[in-house]
């Protein structure tokens, strides 16, 4: 049996669908791409057991249709370099051998009986679903990614919360320290309802999304969800449980406003941090008349750095500590050319958004303080 395929399109989808392949998996088969011809058309798929992501080409020419799986790193390793032209798959339908030919040559393998392939859960006909821009979810995973925790014995804090309302979609994590908020208006919704994406589809999603122009179709229940791309389907289990009630720790009455360049002040926390301590450094602000001084040392090298930065501010003098990496992590996921810092007391989380929402985006970061010494 024969069919022909674009070196260069099998390729690039094979790289994708390769990020969810992992390390070890509990069942062989899953170190390989299951291949299915079907009519004119290849359907590809990877999975981990729990993610699945599956693609379809359209073939130059195929004889008839036929299923099968082979070795993931086999055939990326084999087609990545071949420039682009037709690639001429050749399989033995009894011994599943085989050939691909190239302009210069041909490789020649074993495929395997796809069999004991996983098949992903289909959903119910009660469940939920939503529609959302490619390019605003993206920005909305994106900006919640970092925020996300490590927690063993509380699972949904290691993914990104989806809370619908009638009106809007916004996209939370949070690790207990930090918050990432992103509200999305312009989504199509049928309904309100919650789900929570475990880390690993999301950031796959987020690779998936990053040059896709189109709308993402999002179908859940309360265990799955099926994300559909312009060229990817993501089938994934979802982290079950109930997300914090992450509104009623954003601060509705911080009275203290800075503004601020964040580009100014993302370079000066770079420099500043070279001379604070390892791991958990603490950075302080200063804000007292128009200007913001940034500070920290390392008392076991004798170490310290200051930096004065020009800002909007014009309330009582503060000082208030931050975690060096987690304030940095929090500037870079905010677009725009001046932020806000809203503060109540060195005690008390500060909130941090841009001081230029993009269309049809709310953003808002939240960040909590560190002890400082007197």
């Amino acid at each position: 049996m024969k069919f022909v395929v674009s070196s260069s399109l099998l390729s690039q989808r094979l790289q994708t669908l390769g990020r969810v392949i992992a390390s070890k998996n509990s069942l062989p088969i899953l170190d390989s791409f299951l291949f299915r011809l079907e009519g004119q058309q290849l359907h590809l798929t990877a999975s981990d057991n729990e993610t699945s992501i599956l693609t379809s080409i359209d073939l130059v020419e195929c004889e008839s249709d036929l299923t099968f799986a082979i070795n993931a790193k086999t055939i990326q390793d084999a087609i990545k370099e071949i420039p682009e032209q037709p690639l001429e798959f050749y399989v033995n339908t009894d011994t599943l051998e085989i050939t691909i030919m190239y302009q210069n040559g041909r490789y020649q393998f074993m495929g395997q009986v796809a069999d004991e392939y996983p098949t992903p859960p289909a959903l119910p006909e009660d469940h939920q679903r939503i529609i959302v821009p490619a390019q605003l979810l993206c920005s909305g995973i994106t900006r919640s990614l970092f925020a996300t925790a490590d927690d063993t014995l509380r699972p949904v804090m290691n993914g990104i919360c989806f809370d619908m309302s009638e009106t809007s979609l916004t996209i939370v994590a949070s690790d207990g320290r930090k918050l990432a908020c992103d509200t999305l208006s312009g989504v199509q919704l049928a309904q309100p309802g919650t789900f929570i994406l475990q880390k690993r589809p999301a950031s796959l999603l987020k690779g998936i999304l990053a040059k896709d122009l189109t709308d993402v179709v999002i179908k859940f229940t309360s265990n799955n969800a099926i994300i559909q791309t312009e060229n990817y389907v993501i089938n994934c289990r979802l982290t079950e449980g109930r997300y914090p009630n992450y509104a009623s720790v954003i601060p509705q009455d911080n009275p203290y406003c800075v503004t601020v360049n964040r580009e100014a002040m993302l370079s000066a926390l770079r420099r500043v941090q070279i001379f604070s301590s390892a791991g958990g450094a603490l950075i302080r602000l200063h804000l007292d008349n128009s200007k913001m001084t940034i500070s920290t040392q390392n008392i076991d090298f004798s170490m310290s750095a200051e930096e004065v930065l020009l800002c909007d501010y014009n309330d009582m003098p503060m000082t208030i500590g931050f975690p060096s990496g987690s304030l940095t992590d929090v500037l870079n996921n905010i677009d725009g050319e001046e932020i806000l810092i809203r503060l109540a007391d060195p005690s008390r989380a500060g909130i941090i958004y841009p001081a230029q929402q993009q269309e049809n985006e709310q953003v808002l970061m939240l960040l909590m303080p560190m002890m400082l010494a007197e």
